[in-house]
């Protein structure tokens, strides 16, 4: 084992459809054999969970280490302003030189505000408009990205559709500020103008030259894909690993939602939905949903190839011997759960709230592992900063997680804590998950009691199930010792009637000073 601190590699995928998807379902398995190569040399994490199903709350806490509530970004673009230490900057005080490159999304501001070099532009952002991207392709030879649409979610004569201008059976090139459309389409142009591969040839530059110069300095290298958040888009070569007949029925496609609390009947997707409601049944058909499904599997594994290009060069530079390596994503993607839903909303179902996760330090844990523990993506800033031998000065709500991936024997949390505060509305929910049962308390709303031993596609509802009277008294214990120690001030016994109905107009401030009281 290396004496020197070790050099620090995260790739971050952005919203990835990960349970339930694949073999679990029946179906065929999602092609991920770069991450699969990652966990076997060293640990994949079977239970990992995101903090937060949305992604700019997510994102600032894989800054912080910090639920939503104690950081203030709570939902996507609050801009909540940088109060709190993030593990960049303390990476830089330790020696580190901070490269990152890709999506931001995580509050005002980028990277480069934060002790780091790279590509990193505000907001969302869109990468095939920048500069960076044009030289990129300029010197590769390649012509700038392009997409033909094989089918558009959004309201055809809709805004965002005229601000897009997406037509199916059209070819579409990105070019306005971001690049959220909710479609699918076979790329015309080769794989390497996708954003992955440009994002993934910058580190690779970038980690050849470190090796060059002797990696004299410890650096930590992050690369952020915009995928596979849609649009999904991909190359034939990688549509062809898929045979869409071949993926069957999602489980819980069919729910009737009528056990379920409002918030899974959000949706704003055309044609499913209607005034901001999930149409039930689907008026998508399953075969539909497969063309959908395979767009999403091939871009997932057209993101693993582009990381793996990065795996690839870290080894072929020797610079894999002394590096902590994780690959990971900020949450779950919905797609065709519940009833049918594209995308995300406020609600806490498993396909939004799990997550993959891979870590790998040679020399330092074993390979092979396979851990079923309770793991947060909160917990990966105290693992990059206990990697460099520092700590947060303020307490961080997630734990390092590399005493658990050197001795995987060692005693660790039986439950875990995740939180919404909405998205396209204001709402507010906690979730409490341990190895076999999930409660999740909706303010204003029906809660939720799963097990998910014998009901892991969470159809049953057992709230009210007497039989369960015991279980769900522990999971609200539970829940108020999380909410204790994180000091969360949402209290299910200040349940106010006078309340109800109008704390999705208040603002975040104005819901805590009132919960306070």
């Amino acid at each position: 084992m290396s004496t020197k601190k070790p050099n620090i590699v995260f790739l971050f995928n952005d919203h990835q459809a990960y349970y339930g998807h694949g073999k679990m379902a029946g179906g065929p398995k999602i092609r991920r054999p770069n991450f699969e190569k990652l966990a076997a040399s060293g640990a994949i994490f079977t239970r990992a969970y995101t903090c937060c199903p949305l992604c700019g709350p997510a994102r600032r806490s894989v800054l912080t280490g910090l639920f939503p509530h104690n950081h203030g970004e709570i939902k996507n673009n609050t801009n909540h302003k940088f109060d709190r230490e993030i593990y960049l900057e303390l990476l830089a005080e330790a020696g580190y030189k901070n490269y990152y490159y890709g999506k931001w999304h995580a509050g005002p501001g980028s990277a480069y505000d934060h002790k780091c070099e790279g590509f990193s532009y505000r907001s969302y952002g869109n990468p095939y408009t920048k500069p960076e991207y044009k030289k990129y392709v300029q010197r590769k030879n390649l012509p700038h990205f392009q997409v033909h649409i094989q089918r558009v979610l959004w309201k055809p004569k809709g805004f965002m559709a005229r601000y897009f201008r997406l037509k199916e059976g059209k070819l579409f090139t990105p070019r306005v500020a971001w690049c959220n459309e909710h479609a699918i389409g076979i790329m015309t142009t080769p794989k390497e103008t996708h954003e992955a591969f440009f994002l993934a040839n910058l580190a690779c530059d970038k980690l050849r030259e470190i090796a060059k110069e002797g990696n004299k300095q410890p650096f930590h290298l992050r690369v952020d894909f915009w995928g596979p958040h849609q649009p999904y888009y991909a190359t034939q070569e990688f549509l062809d690993m898929y045979n869409p007949d071949e993926i069957p029925e999602y489980p819980n496609f069919r729910d009737d939602l009528k056990n379920k609390p409002e918030s899974y009947k959000s949706d704003h997707n055309y044609p499913i939905s209607k005034k901001g409601k999930l149409i039930l049944p689907s008026l998508l058909s399953w075969p539909e949903w497969q063309q959908i499904l395979h767009f999403n599997y091939a871009q997932q594994t057209l993101i693993d190839q582009a990381g793996g290009l990065i795996l690839d060069t870290l080894n072929e530079v020797g610079l894999m011997d002394n590096t902590l390596v994780v690959w990971s994503t900020d949450h779950g993607d919905g797609v065709a759960c519940h009833g049918g839903h594209f995308d995300k909303d406020f609600y806490l179902p498993e396909e939004m709230m799990r997550i993959p996760m891979a870590i790998s330090y040679p020399g330092v844990m074993p390979s092979g592992q396979k851990s079923e523990k309770l793991v947060s993506n909160l917990d990966l800033p105290a693992t990059f900063v206990d990697a460099a031998g520092v700590s947060f000065t303020n307490t961080v709500d997630g734990q390092s997680l590399l005493p658990l991936c050197t001795n995987p024997n060692i005693p660790w949390r039986e439950d875990l804590m995740c939180e919404t505060h909405g998205h396209f509305r204001k709402y507010l929910g906690r979730l409490i998950i341990t190895d076999r049962y999930k409660y999740i308390w909706n303010y204003g709303d029906m809660d939720e009691l799963y097990d998910l031993k014998e009901d892991p596609w969470e159809m049953n509802n057992l709230i009210n199930d007497k039989n369960h009277a015991e279980v769900l008294a522990d999971m609200k214990n539970r829940l108020k010792k999380w909410k204790r120690q994180s000091g969360d001030v949402v209290e299910m016994r200040m349940i106010k009637p006078r309340l109800l109905g109008i704390t999705h107009k208040l603002d975040f401030k104005e819901i805590r000073k009132i919960l306070e009281n």
